[in-house]
């Protein structure tokens, strides 16, 4: 959170879900997934979003670097059809556990 010039705090950031990953008729593509971004209803909305960056972070057993949270950076690469949802490439790719989340 961020402090504009009147004292009010300013999210940084905003919440989506994983849908699953782009397909076709008989392929599966893991290295493209498709987000909903919340509060974007409208494919207008969505070029806002273009080319911004992504994180998908997720809670591990394991402690990693003094911390149980770990996170996959991705960038928005562009809209998925006539809707609201966006297309986005992760550094590497979503494991199945994510969608949904």
């Amino acid at each position: 959170m961020v402090k504009n010039r009147q004292g009010e705090c300013i999210r940084l950031y905003t919440r989506g879900t994983v849908l699953g990953y782009k397909k076709s008729k008989s392929n599966q593509y893991p290295n493209t997934s498709l987000v909903q971004i919340e509060g974007v209803n409208t494919k207008e909305e969505v070029v806002w979003y273009q080319c911004k960056r992504m994180a998908n972070i997720y809670k591990a057993k394991v402690k990693k670097n003094g911390s149980h949270y770990r996170c996959i950076c991705g960038k928005v690469t562009g809209h998925h059809g006539n809707t609201s949802v966006v297309r986005a490439k992760f550094k590497s790719n979503l494991p199945p556990k994510s969608v949904g989340s």
